[in-house]
């Protein structure tokens, strides 16, 4: 039960009430779920705007316009909301059960990112982020709250940082002591006055275990990303066909990334999930290839109802999953690969004819050249024919 005085009232002393205000809003968030919460200021990320202003103006965020179009609000709360006085930060740990690295040793399967293998964690998190803040709401007179998950122009991970929770490693993403590299945030902000916690300092000394493991050298210097390298962010954001140069650097990797989170040495203290709709559904930890393949967009779907992966559509998904195709070196996978040069969306044609250059002889990708290449009249599928034609 929270405590029995955690209602505030009006003749409170500003001090006491804001204690337990705290304190209840510490109870309800762990009762809801959430494995770790803390408190900052609106102004406790005074270099955010800067960096996030050499960001874009060096293009790092590619085609995600929507950073350039909210810049402004990204920048600090209080553009977005100039009536906030305290933000809480809460986050919620979905610790894998096993070396998410494992996976990619195993060609035939598909590797899917830890965060995606079940529920989409933005509704989970919010409709929680939302009972926590009714019940604040609920116990304070005269003051207001908004929640935010992700979606919203909120620097989530500076304000984590600044909050204590833990500290923006050399990846850029947020590390813990306690959970490692496994935490999904969401904030509060509040017109209340609450007890700020200390922030948390940097603790990856001469590390640079995430840089290196970055199939793509997607970090231009510690601290720093360059999204238009990144495997999350070509297989996710990415609505183009993926980059040649990054294709065999993509492995079986069809939706997002973990291996700078994976090698960071903080998670030999991260846990498994406790929250079960973030536990890996068993058909998600290592999906075959083949399987995949043969998804149309109503099974796609029905598959991935209620995941994050639902959101990127069937055919970008497909495009990724041929990608795979291609680099996994399995000759069985050809007859299955061929069935998409007839696809209705580009993206999904020239992937197969990548992969069919990849795994095909000669021979037989000639005379699929010859039967298809002749009525395509996209010119990015048509440059496809034409580069794994020179290959063979």
């Amino acid at each position: 039960m929270p405590p029995a005085d955690a209602k505030a009232a009006p003749h409170q002393e500003p001090k006491a009430q804001s204690q337990r205000l705290k304190q209840f809003v510490l109870h309800e968030a762990r009762a809801a779920g959430f494995d770790v919460v803390a408190i900052t200021r609106p102004d406790a990320i005074p270099l955010a705007e800067e960096r996030l202003r050499h960001y874009l103006e060096k293009g790092r965020h590619g085609s995600m316009a929507w950073m350039a179009e909210t810049a402004e609000r990204r920048s600090s709360p209080e553009h977005l909301w100039p009536d906030v006085r305290s933000i809480i930060v809460l986050a919620m740990n979905y610790g894998p059960d096993s070396d998410p690295l494992e996976i990619l040793t195993q060609k035939d399967k598909a590797a899917i990112s830890v965060y995606a293998q079940n529920r989409d964690y933005h509704d989970i998190i919010k409709g929680k982020l939302k009972g926590v803040a009714s019940r604040l709401a609920s116990r304070m007179v005269g003051e207001s709250v908004k929640v935010f998950v992700d979606t919203a122009p909120v620097m989530e991970k500076p304000l984590a940082e600044a909050a204590g929770i833990g500290w923006q490693g050399k990846h850029t993403n947020l590390v813990s002591r306690t959970h490692g590299s496994w935490l999904f945030l969401g904030t509060i902000f509040t017109t209340a006055e609450l007890e700020a916690d200390a922030p948390e300092p940097d603790h990856c000394g001469s590390c640079r275990s995430c840089l290196d493991a970055c199939p793509t050298n997607a970090f231009p210097a510690p601290y720093q990303l360059d999204a238009r390298r990144c495997i999350s962010y070509l297989t996710i954001e990415n609505k183009e066909p993926i980059p040649f140069e990054f294709r065999k650097a993509m492995g079986n990797r069809i939706y997002g990334c973990d291996d700078c989170l994976s090698v960071c040495p903080w998670n030999k203290f991260a846990e498994t999930a406790r929250e079960a709709k973030l536990q890996a559904r068993e058909d998600l930890k290592a999906p075959s290839l083949a399987a995949l393949l043969t998804l149309d967009d109503a099974a796609f779907r029905t598959l991935f109802s209620g995941s994050p992966i639902k959101r990127i559509g069937r055919d970008r998904f497909i495009r990724n999953v041929l990608i795979a195709c291609g680099n996994a070196q399995q000759p069985d996978l050809i007859a299955a690969i061929e069935k998409h040069l007839g696809d209705p969306a580009p993206v999904v044609r020239g992937a197969a004819i990548w992969a069919l250059g990849e795994l095909a002889d000669a021979g037989r990708f000639s005379d699929l050249q010859m039967r298809y290449a002749i009525a395509e009249s996209d010119a990015t599928v048509l440059t496809e024919w034409h580069n794994a034609g020179k290959k063979q």
